[in-house]
């Protein structure tokens, strides 16, 4: 019986995963902390930050991390930096849709009520939260994956008129 219960324990102690999570949850605080309070301008310029707190990231984690907490590098007067979509809302009188649809729109197409944003590489998250954040009543949802955005509209028309407004958006 003695045995039994010391193997249980050794069981729960060995699992790495709740420290972990525990480990990721402080880390992904601490960049936004970061980005909220300065101007962060590249991820290796975030890495040396975390770095000077005691995070010692790869380049790849730290690209997951900032993937995961959606903050997106948008150019600014003062050069490119990283933030929220959440923090950018009234912050001037341009939009995040002004700001990211220029910097990664590559193509926009549709059929039917739905719409396909194509972007450089990367670019389709920080693309479909800035359209999920318009708030435009043409749209009923997005999905971003890589380099490609789907909108779904609610209808034909409010397709066409998305479709002219994001072109006409990109180009500006």
């Amino acid at each position: 019986m003695g045995w039994s219960r010391l193997a249980v324990s050794a069981n729960v102690c060995a699992d790495p995963s709740p420290r972990l999570s525990v480990n990721k949850r402080d880390r992904h605080a601490v960049i936004r902390e970061l980005v909220a309070a300065q101007s962060v301008g590249s991820q290796e310029e975030l890495r040396q930050l975390l770095k000077d707190r005691g995070w010692d990231v790869t380049q790849s984690t730290l690209s997951r991390d900032l993937r995961e907490l959606r903050l997106v590098r948008l150019p600014t007067n003062d050069g490119p930096r990283y933030a929220s979509p959440e923090s950018l809302v009234g912050e001037d009188e341009r939009t995040l849709v002004e700001d990211v649809l220029p910097q990664f729109f590559d193509s926009v197409d549709g059929v039917g009520e739905l719409l396909v944003v194509k972007t450089i590489y990367g670019g389709a998250q920080p693309v479909a939260e800035a359209i999920d954040s318009a708030g435009w009543s043409e749209v009923v949802g997005t999905i971003g994956g890589e380099n490609t955005v789907l909108v779904i509209c609610r209808s034909r028309e409010a397709r066409e008129r998305l479709h002219a407004r994001i072109d006409r958006l990109a180009q500006e």
